[in-house]
């Protein structure tokens, strides 16, 4: 089954009914050694096989510049907070779904890549509910997964490109528990913490590991949309 790109349709041709997938990324430093649109890049991926996999969903163009402000100090990284990311899921989710009901879709979905946007999507969220807009997000969870530009999205490009990896500048960054180092993250950035921007190790990635995760993604992202839209079509 093709996907179905917003950007592509004419207005007449948009399926009514439809599930409108959003890729929600991030354009952000990734270490020395994968692009600046990785978070983007996996949504986009993720959001594409989905519509593969299940009828009824277009994908619409991806939100590439999100929240990453604790990347700032790095060359790349544009952030637009998070205070305005909530405000352009909140408008961008009234605008699909007016509160008319006059409109092709049937609800959002935002298949966010980057950590950084949970919590002003989860505060868009609550309030297109409260207007009783029908929207959800997904946010990925790799067991035993490192944070950032470590062996699991190294491994995860390997798969998906591996001409965007920069093999020979695999190194090292922090290693510390997340849990360790989340506050002076959030207070003071990532480069207090790892001058080359890396939580994790690259070193040891490889594309059967990435293509391990991907398939553990995509299973974990179709439960997740069965079982939202089971609930509100039953």
């Amino acid at each position: 089954m093709a996907a179905t790109y917003l950007a592509q349709l004419a207005w007449p041709e948009v399926p009514p009914d439809s599930l409108l997938v959003v890729p929600l990324g991030s354009c952000e430093q990734h270490g020395p050694h994968l692009p600046v649109d990785t978070d983007q890049r996996i949504a986009s991926w993720l959001s594409d096989q989905l519509a593969q996999l299940r009828p009824g969903l277009v994908i619409a163009p991806p939100v590439t510049i999100a929240a990453s402000g604790e990347h700032q100090g790095f060359a790349g990284t544009l952030s637009i907070g998070s205070a305005v990311l909530e405000s352009v899921i909140i408008e961008l989710v009234r605008s699909a779904l007016p509160s008319t009901g006059v409109g092709p879709f049937a609800a959002v979905l935002f298949v966010n890549g980057h950590g950084g946007n949970i919590a002003a999507v989860a505060a868009a969220i609550t309030k297109l509910r409260l207007e009783s807009r029908d929207a959800a997000v997904w946010n990925p969870q790799v067991a035993g997964g490192d944070s950032h530009a470590g062996r699991t999205e190294t491994s995860i490009l390997l798969h998906l490109d591996p001409a965007c990896v920069r093999t020979e500048r695999l190194e090292v960054g922090s290693t510390d528990r997340w849990r360790d180092i989340a506050p002076k993250v959030l207070t003071e950035g990532l480069a207090a913490i790892t001058p080359n921007g890396v939580l994790g190790d690259p070193r040891d990635a490889t594309a059967e590991e990435g293509a391990r995760v991907c398939a553990e993604l995509l299973f974990d992202l179709q439960g997740f949309v069965a079982d939202w839209r089971g609930q509100r079509e039953s």
